[in-house]
C-alpha cells in the first residue's frame, strides 16, 4: 500500500489528494511560494478500519465506528517516513483536511473540518485521526444537507504541511467578495497566526487594491492580541498574546507588502482562471502561500463597476408579451436595428455617425429570460444622435414616448455639450426640419410607393412557397430583407409625424381650448373612417348576424370541434363566402401576431369561429350593447368636439387655421399608422410561413423532430445551415437544449418591467423575480384607480378579467379587463361594454380601435389585473380615465343584471334598470396609477 502523495507525483488524482492539496499541487508546479507538504490519501483511512468499524460505518453508526479510530501500523509507518523527509530537523507541522468536495468551485467547506497547527511529529498520527472524525461530524453533515450534497461523505485526505510560524498572516481575495468588484483585491491582515482572523477574536486591518496596483482604501483596526504557538508541558497550543502598545494601531503591512500580496492573489487567479481566496503568512520577511480556493459567492453578484444597462418592456410588451422564441427575437432584433438606422438617416444623421454607433443599433433589444426588452441606453444613444437633442432633449423625449428619465449620471454622459456643440447641433436641426417638411409634403406619395413595393414583394402566391427548395426560400427571404426590412421608410416617417401631430394637438387642446381633462384630442380624431383595424370587428358582427337564425350552426360554432365546424361551413354558403373573405384579408391577424411562432387564423381559426358563435347567440342584443356603449353617435361626438374648438377659437382665425392644420395631419397620420401596421402584419405573416416551410424541409431531412422546432433556431442558424456558414449542425440537439431552457422561463416569474444590470447580463438575471409594484399592492385596498381615458362614455357593469383570449368567452355587456391587447383581441371587442387595459398609451392599438368602434376605454391602469377579479362591479369613465369599484347589494329578484351605460351628456342619460343587483360606490381612498411603467 502507498498512501503518501505529494506534488511531484503526476499520477495523483483529485480523489487521492482532495480539493485543497490538489490546488497546492498546481501552485507548486508553477513555483508559487508554498511551504513543503504531502498528503495522506483516503486509502489510509480505509486500511485503518477494522471489520467491525467498517460494518458500523456502513450501517450509519458513526459514533461507534470512529470512537477508537487510529492509523493502521502500515499507514503509520509510511506517515513517519514521510515526516522525516519533510521535517529532517523535527520542525512542527500543520495538519489539515483536504476533502474531495473541499475548496471547490461551488462549495468551500470553510471551517467545517478540523485543522491543527504546530503539531509535533509524534502527535501527527493522532491529529490525522481527529481530522478523519471531523469529516463525519455533525457540523459537516449539517453543511452537506444544507447544500443538498449526499448525506454520507467520503473520508478526507489529510494535508501535512511544514508549519509557518507567522509574524503576520491573513487572507486575500482577488475580487471583492462583498461588493462583487472584480477589479478590486481585498487583503485582511492580523499579527501572528491567521487563526485570530478566522476565529474572529480580533479585527483585521483591511486594504483594497485596484487593478493598477494602487492601494485605494485602508481600514486599520485596533489590534490588542495576536495568536501565537505556546508550548506548555510538552504540548503546543494556539493562544492569544498581548500586542505591544506601540503596534496596536499601526498597520500590520506596509503598502509595498500589500501590493505584493495583491499581485500574488491575482497571479493565483490567472493560474486557476477564476477569482481566488488565499491564505498567506509572512515569517521573518518571507511571504508564503498556504492555500487557495475559488470565491464561490461571486456567481451570485454582478460587478457594480460593470457597464450599466437599463432594460424596459413597458412599450414593446404590447407586441412581444411573454416568452418569445429565438427565431422571433433574432428577426425582431434585425428589424429594429435596420428601422432605427433608417430613421436616423431620414432625420439627417450623417453616415459616419451612424457607422460609429454600429454596436448601438445592434443592441436596441435584449432577450431576458426569454422575454424581449428595450435596451434603454442604446435607445437614448440613438436619440442623442438626432439633430436638436442637445438643445431640446425633453421635447424629443415626449414626442418619442419616453416617460421616465434616465439616471442623472447617465444623462450627463449623453447630454454633455459645449456651446459650439449646441450651435452645430442647432444648424443640423434646421437642416433636419427642412428635410422633415419635405418628407411631410411627399409622405402620401411615399406611402403609395411603399404599398406598391410591398405588394410586389408579397405577390408570390402562398402555394408557390410550398414547392420551393430551401435555397430558393432563403433567397426569397433575402429579397424581403432588401425590399422591405431595410426600406421601411414610409411607415417610419408616418409614425414619427403621428406622434408629433398627436402630441402637439393635445397641447393645443389644453392651452387654447381649456381642455382640463386632456381628452379632447381623442374625440377630435375619432370616427376618421378608412381605418382597417376596426374592420375585423365589423366583419365578425356581420357574420354573426348572417347565422343568427340558424341555432344549430350557432351552437356548433360555440361548442363543436374545429374539424366538425370546418366540415359544416360549406353548407352555409352566405357565411362561407364571408368567412373565406375574412381569412383572405385578415388570416395573418392573430394573437401576438408579431411572434413568428404564433398560430395565425390560417393555422387555427377556432378563436374566430367561437367569437362569431358567441356573438350570434343574440346578435340584436349584441348590436344594441355596442351601440349603447357610446350612446352619442360617433359623428356627433366628433362634431361636438369640433364645436368646442370652434367656440374657443372663433375670435382668433390664425389659431383656428393652425389648430385645424394640426388636427387634419393628426387624423391622417394616426389613420395611416394603423393601416401601415396592418401591412407589417402581412409581412410578418409571410416571413412566418417562409420559415415554417424551411422547418418542413429540415424535418424532411431528419434534421428536426418537428417542423415547428424551427422557431427554436435563430435566423442566422437557419440560413447558415443552408449556405454552410452555421457553426452548429446538430439542429436536433440545439433545439432540445433551447426548448428545455425556454420551458424553464415559462415556469419562472417574469423579471420586472424595468430593471438594470451591470457588466455581464445573463448570470445575474436569474436573481430577478417579478414583484407587483407598490401601486398594485396598494390598489387591492382601494376603490378607485386612475388611468388614461381613450374613448368617452360612462359604464357600470361587471368585469371579466381575461388572460388568454384563446380560451375565453366574453359575456356580452361585460367590461373586458386585460394586461395588454393586440390586434388578435379585436374579435372579443364587439361583445365588450368597455375596455380596461393595464398597459398601453393613447396611440396603442386598443386605444385607437376603441375610439373607432366607440367603446369606452381606459389604458395604462397600472395594477388593474391584481385589483379586479371576475364578477366585480365597476364604474368606468372613458373620458377622465377613472375607474371605481362598486359594492353590490344582493336582492332575491332575478340575478342576471345588465350593464348600465351613460353618456357624458346628463340630458341623454337613460340608465338600464338592474333590479337584482344594486351597485353602490364604496367610500375609500383612490390611487392614481402612473401613466408609464
Amino acid at each position: 500500500m502507498t498512501c503518501i502523495m505529494n506534488a511531484t507525483q503526476s499520477n495523483a488524482t483529485l480523489g487521492q489528494l482532495g480539493g485543497k492539496a490538489n490546488a497546492l499541487t498546481t501552485l507548486v508546479q508553477y513555483n508559487f511560494p508554498v511551504p513543503a507538504w504531502f498528503v495522506l490519501s483516503p486509502q489510509a483511512f480505509e486500511h485503518s478500519l477494522t471489520p467491525q468499524q467498517r460494518e458500523q460505518l456502513q450501517s450509519g453508526d458513526l459514533d461507534q465506528a470512529l470512537r477508537n479510530l487510529r492509523l493502521s501500523e502500515t499507514a503509520q509507518a509510511e506517515l513517519m517516513k514521510a515526516l522525516q523527509t519533510l521535517c529532517p530537523n523535527g520542525e512542527r507541522v500543520a495538519v489539515r483536511s483536504s476533502a474531495v468536495d473541499e475548496d471547490g468551485a461551488t462549495h468551500s467547506f470553510a471551517g467545517q473540518l478540523e485543522s491543527f497547527l504546530g503539531v509535533p511529529l509524534d502527535q501527527v498520527a493522532a491529529r490525522v485521526a481527529d481530522v478523519w472524525r471531523s469529516g463525519f461530524g455533525d457540523r459537516l453533515l449539517a453543511y452537506r444537507q444544507e447544500n443538498q450534497l449526499t448525506s454520507l461523505p467520503s473520508p478526507p485526505a489529510v494535508l501535512i504541511q511544514r508549519m509557518v510560524n507567522a509574524d503576520v498572516a491573513g487572507v486575500a481575495f482577488s475580487a471583492n467578495p462583498v461588493t462583487g468588484q472584480r477589479g478590486v483585491a481585498v487583503i485582511s491582515a492580523v499579527y501572528g497566526l491567521g487563526t485570530a482572523l478566522v476565529s474572529g477574536d480580533v479585527d483585521a486591518d483591511t486594504f483594497q487594491v485596484d487593478r493598477r496596483g494602487q492601494v485605494i482604501h485602508r481600514y486599520l483596526a485596533r489590534k490588542t492580541v495576536a495568536h501565537r504557538l505556546i508550548e506548555q508541558d510538552g504540548s503546543v497550543t494556539v493562544a492569544p498574546v498581548p500586542i505591544a502598545d506601540e503596534l496596536v494601531e499601526e498597520p500590520t503591512l506596509t503598502d509595498e507588502q500589500v501590493q505584493v500580496i495583491a499581485r500574488l492573489v491575482r497571479d493565483v487567479e490567472q493560474r486557476f482562471e477564476r477569482p481566488q481566496d488565499i491564505e498567506w503568512a509572512i515569517e521573518q520577511g518571507e511571504l508564503y502561500l498556504l492555500q487557495a480556493r475559488p470565491i464561490t459567492n461571486l456567481v451570485k453578484i454582478a460587478d457594480p463597476d460593470g457597464a450599466l444597462t437599463l432594460w424596459d418592456n413597458s412599450n414593446i410588451v404590447e407586441s412581444y408579451g411573454g416568452v418569445t422564441t429565438p427565431l422571433t427575437f433574432s428577426f425582431a432584433r434585425r428589424a429594429y436595428e435596420e428601422v432605427y438606422r433608417q430613421f436616423c438617416r431620414i432625420m439627417g444623421v450623417s453616415k459616419g455617425a451612424i457607422a460609429d454607433h454600429d454596436i448601438t443599433f445592434r443592441r436596441m433589444l435584449g432577450l431576458i429570460q426569454g422575454r424581449i426588452y428595450y435596451n434603454l441606453l442604446s435607445w437614448y444613444r440613438v436619440l442623442a444622435l438626432l439633430p436638436g437633442f442637445t438643445v431640446n432633449r425633453r421635447f424629443m423625449e415626449q414626442m418619442m414616448g419616453v416617460r421616465e428619465e434616465l439616471p442623472a449620471d447617465v444623462l450627463t454622459t449623453l447630454t454633455a455639450a459645449t456651446l459650439t456643440d449646441k450651435l452645430r447641433d442647432s444648424l443640423r436641426l434646421v437642416n433636419s426640419i427642412v428635410g422633415l417638411l419635405r418628407n411631410l409634403i411627399t409622405l402620401p406619395r411615399q406611402i403609395r410607393r411603399f404599398y406598391q413595393r410591398l405588394d410586389r414583394a408579397l405577390s408570390l402566391p402562398q402555394s408557390q412557397l410550398e414547392t420551393m427548395r430551401p435555397d430558393e426560400l432563403a433567397a426569397y427571404y433575402h429579397m424581403l430583407e432588401r425590399q422591405l426590412l431595410t426600406r421601411w421608410d414610409a411607415p417610419l416617417i408616418n409614425d414619427f409625424f403621428a406622434m408629433i401631430f398627436y402630441g402637439v394637438l393635445r397641447k393645443l387642446a389644453i392651452a387654447w381650448c381649456n381642455d382640463t381633462a386632456g381628452t379632447l384630442q381623442n374625440d377630435l380624431i375619432s370616427s376618421e373612417g378608412g381605418m382597417i383595424s376596426a374592420e375585423p370587428a365589423e366583419r365578425v358582427r356581420q357574420m354573426a348576424e348572417t347565422i343568427s337564425n340558424d341555432p344549430v350552426f350557432v351552437d356548433l360554432l360555440r361548442t363543436g370541434s374545429l374539424p366538425q365546424i370546418l366540415q359544416h361551413i360549406p353548407t352555409v354558403p352566405a357565411f362561407h363566402q364571408q368567412y373565406e373573405a375574412y381569412l383572405a384579408k385578415f388570416g395573418d391577424r392573430c394573437l401576438e401576431e408579431l411572434k413568428l411562432e404564433s398560430q395565425t387564423l390560417h393555422d387555427n381559426p377556432l378563436l374566430l369561429l367561437r367569437s362569431i358563435g358567441n356573438l350570434a347567440t343574440s346578435p340584436s342584443a349584441s348590436t344594441d350593447a355596442v351601440n349603447h356603449v357610446s350612446p352619442i353617435p360617433h359623428t356627433p361626438l366628433r362634431e361636438q368636439a369640433e364645436l368646442i374648438v370652434a367656440q374657443a377659437l372663433q375670435k382668433n382665425p390664425l389659431k383656428r387655421w393652425l389648430f385645424n392644420w394640426v388636427l387634419s395631419n393628426a387624423r391622417a397620420r394616426v389613420r395611416d399608422r394603423e393601416n401601415l401596421r396592418f401591412e407589417r402584419t402581412r409581412l410578418f405573416g409571410r416571413v412566418r410561413r417562409l420559415f415554417l416551410e424551411l422547418g418542413r424541409r429540415f424535418y424532411a431531412l431528419d434534421q428536426l423532430t418537428s417542423p415547428q422546432d424551427v422557431f427554436y433556431l435563430n435566423v442566422e442558424e437557419v440560413l447558415g445551415f443552408i449556405d454552410g456558414t452555421t457553426t452548429c449542425t446538430d439542429l436536433k440537439g440545439l433545439v432540445a437544449v433551447r426548448q428545455a431552457e425556454f420551458e424553464r422561463y415559462r415556469r419562472q416569474s417574469a423579471p420586472p418591467d424595468r430593471f438594470q444590470t451591470r457588466g455581464t447580463v445573463h448570470p445575474f438575471i436569474l436573481q430577478l423575480s417579478s414583484s407587483h409594484s407598490t401601486l398594485a399592492t396598494t390598489a387591492a385596498d382601494t376603490v378607485s384607480l386612475q388611468g388614461m381615458g381613450c374613448c368617452p362614455g360612462i359604464v357600470r357593469a361587471q368585469v371579466q378579467v381575461i388572460t388568454d383570449p384563446r380560451t375565453a368567452e366574453l359575456r356580452k355587456g361585460s367590461i373586458l379587463v386585460a394586461e395588454r391587447t393586440d390586434p388578435g383581441w379585436i374579435m372579443l371587442f364587439p361583445a365588450a361594454a368597455g375596455l380596461l387595459v393595464e398597459r398601453g398609451s393613447l396611440l396603442s392599438h386598443a386605444a385607437i380601435v376603441a375610439r373607432e368602434m366607440g367603446i369606452p376605454a381606459i389604458v395604462s391602469l397600472a395594477g388593474v389585473m391584481q385589483w379586479l377579479k371576475d364578477g366585480d362591479w365597476v364604474e368606468m369613465d372613458g373620458s377622465t380615465g377613472m375607474v371605481r369599484r362598486l359594492e353590490v347589494v344582493h336582492s332575491p329578484i332575478d340575478p342576471t343584471p345588465e350593464a348600465t351605460v351613460e353618456t357624458t351628456n346628463p340630458t341623454e342619460f337613460q340608465p338600464v334598470e338592474t333590479p337584482s343587483l344594486e351597485p353602490i360606490p364604496l367610500e375609500a381612498k383612490s390611487v392614481e396609477a402612473s401613466h408609464g411603467q
